[in-house]
């Protein structure tokens, strides 16, 4: 692996844990994937979002500490970790559902972890249009998500896309994923996959469509 430590990101139905198992098996790489089946407070949120957001963004951020503090203290980063999340979603998400008031405490407590945790060497983002999304979400067939909004998936988009232009830490490649299917075309996964072996700057490096 080129970089040690790949990210692969995107909204909700783009598809990120199944090129994530993909990409990790290509290219030996462990494997970390969201635990979101295990937030208990998930279907409680799409059902009452102002009353179980706080505890679905907390609940969220302790997990995802949790693991990558682990991949930490065995050093395994050493041999190449390619992850379906990226930390600092959890405030990117935040701030899409919660309150003033919560998400400067959630804004605090967030910050003191995200410090002592790495950063991604690459993001890989993919990026589809949300009548792609929803089908995907309809198709997978998760019952709790089957009420998610076009506007909701708008707006965590824009999120992500804002947070991309502005920060300067990582390289970010955008690959628009709307007409392409990785997992049935196998030059589709591996033209995405070449983008990961390759060396970027800092930034969106740039937007890719395949």
């Amino acid at each position: 692996m080129r970089h040690r430590y790949i990210t692969i990101e995107g909204n909700i139905g783009v598809g990120k844990t199944t090129f994530s198992k993909m990409l990790s098996k290509s290219l030996g790489a462990r494997l970390i994937l969201e635990e979101f089946a295990d937030n208990p407070f998930l279907p409680k949120f799409y059902k009452h979002p102002e009353r179980y957001a706080f505890s679905l963004e907390l609940f969220f951020l302790a997990e995802r500490y949790r693991q990558l503090g682990e991949i930490i203290d065995q050093d395994l980063f050493t041999n190449g970790v390619v992850s379906d999340y990226f930390l600092l979603k959890s405030k990117l998400f935040a701030q899409n559902n919660l309150n003033d008031d919560e998400l400067l405490l959630f804004d605090r407590l967030s910050g003191i972890i995200l410090n002592h945790l790495p950063k991604p060497d690459l993001i890989v983002y993919l990026h589809s249009d949300v009548k792609r999304l929803q089908k995907n979400i309809k198709d997978r067939g998760r019952e709790y998500e089957q009420d998610i909004t076009d506007e909701y998936l708008l707006n965590i988009q824009d999120k992500y896309l804002d947070y991309f232009r502005k920060q300067d830490e990582f390289p970010v490649v955008i690959v628009d994923v709307t007409e392409i299917d990785f997992v049935n075309n196998a030059s589709h996964f591996e033209d995405i996959k070449a983008m990961t072996q390759k060396d970027y700057a800092k930034g969106i490096h740039r937007v890719v469509k395949t």
